[in-house]
């Protein structure tokens, strides 16, 4: 091994879809209970991002069914690599990846991983700055089909450059973990950053992936570019939301139309949709009379695309991914909620607001669909209700069910 690639912390080999890797060994960085070892290691490697590299292939595969061609795929925070070199050992007619880190340990881990797997014709490596390295591709003619952008916090740092160094109809694909701003627990860090207003609510998963998608967007628009959400989701403590971007300013101000806020009473569950919220009609509840709070800009319309999942289900028929399960279940909801609403009901804390025990989410679903209503399960939270009933409606449903359970138990 030369002293270019020569490794001075601990690694082990583990392999992942059709790949073997070297990564730093968690273990040797975890000294107490509470430490997290991915960001004490000299390169972060999280395992649990597994299921979103194997979201990246499916999504990269269907996105070339839509293009119909060759793709350059760029990832400027790529770590140790992996997913680099999984989309070059899964996915056919890449024409080009480009692999980027600014850490000097990770583009040593990344050089033996593309090497060792035989990428090296396919993967150029560049030990940069994200941002300096996607402005080189910001030109005409030099620009990229796919970049992902997966940050260790929050990617807002990144959307400019990315944006500008996509090709007409490329894709972006954005990981936030700064869950703690978008979902209300630091409103101001969220405003800062995302230029956008969070709530606490039961659904502030959805609101944050509102939020962030509403950001996208007016980035882009600053740059005459429209976007589509092409697939979108929330799992273990991350967002991540895949774009697909069309230059021209009626694209971008068909795009902008989308954007609103969303306005919640936390005394009765009553929630709507607004594109200008902030008059005098709407400062009192219409239904109890509380105070109303409001939550955005943000993305109003659908947060994926039923097609778009329907043609990743159809590439993950042909996939043996340790999550392939975790995958289907996530594509059927994500799939059925573009017919639901925007926001969803959560039993659990309407039941702990009214005092209740609680009943079926099952139940409530199939009562609310017998009465004529829309009523489906949602991917961010497993006791979610979408559905377009009044906030009263719902509650007098669990009201009925819950009680029914207390008397069944005397």
């Amino acid at each position: 091994m030369s002293k270019k690639t020569e490794i001075s912390f601990p690694t082990e080999k583990i392999k992942e879809g059709k790949i073997e890797v070297i990564v730093p060994k968690l273990n040797a960085y975890k000294s107490k209970a509470s430490d997290y070892a991915p960001s004490k290691a000299p390169v972060f490697y999280n395992p649990i991002m597994e299921l979103n590299r194997d979201f990246t292939i499916l999504a990269v595969k269907s996105f070339q069914k839509i293009i119909k061609k060759d793709i350059v795929f760029c990832e400027p925070l790529a770590s140790s690599g992996i997913r680099c070199v999984r989309l070059a050992a899964e996915v056919p007619h890449i024409k080009k990846i480009i692999l980027g880190d600014i850490n000097s340990n990770a583009i040593k881990l990344s050089i033996i991983n593309v090497k060792a797997n035989g990428f090296d014709n396919i993967i150029k490596i560049y030990n940069k700055d994200a941002n300096l390295l996607l402005s080189q591709y910001g030109a005409p003619k030099k620009r990229l089909d796919v970049i992902d952008i997966d940050p260790f916090g929050s990617p807002v740092l990144y959307f400019d450059t990315a944006l500008r160094a996509l090709c007409n109809n490329g894709m972006l694909a954005i990981t936030a973990t700064d869950l703690a701003p978008l979902c209300g627990v630091h409103p101001k860090a969220c405003i800062r950053k995302y230029g956008g207003k969070p709530l606490r609510t039961e659904y502030c998963q959805e609101i944050a992936i509102r939020i962030l998608s509403g950001c996208i967007i007016a980035t882009a628009a600053k740059y005459d570019i429209g976007t589509r959400l092409l697939f979108s989701y929330s799992s273990d403590h991350y967002l991540r939301v895949y774009v697909q971007i069309k230059y021209g300013a009626k694209e971008a101000d068909k795009s902008i139309a989308s954007l609103g806020y969303l306005i919640h009473c936390f005394g009765c569950f009553y929630r709507e949709s607004v594109k200008y919220p902030f008059s005098k009609k709407i400062e009192i509840c219409p239904k109890c009379g509380s105070k109303l709070d409001w939550s955005g800009p943000l993305w109003l319309g659908k947060i994926s695309n039923k097609e778009f999942c329907e043609m990743m289900e159809e590439e993950n028929k042909y996939k043996a991914f340790k999550n392939n399960r975790k995958i289907r279940k996530f594509l059927s909801l994500l799939k059925a909620e573009e017919d639901g609403p925007i926001t969803y009901f959560v039993v659990d804390k309407i039941c702990d607001k009214l005092g209740l025990p609680v009943p079926s989410v099952v139940k409530i679903i199939q009562k609310l669909q017998d009465d004529g209503f829309t009523a489906l399960p949602t991917h961010f939270n497993p006791r979610g209700i979408r559905t377009n009933a009044q906030a009263s409606k719902v509650k007098n449903l669990i009201k009925k069910y819950a009680l029914e359970q207390v008397n069944n138990k005397k």
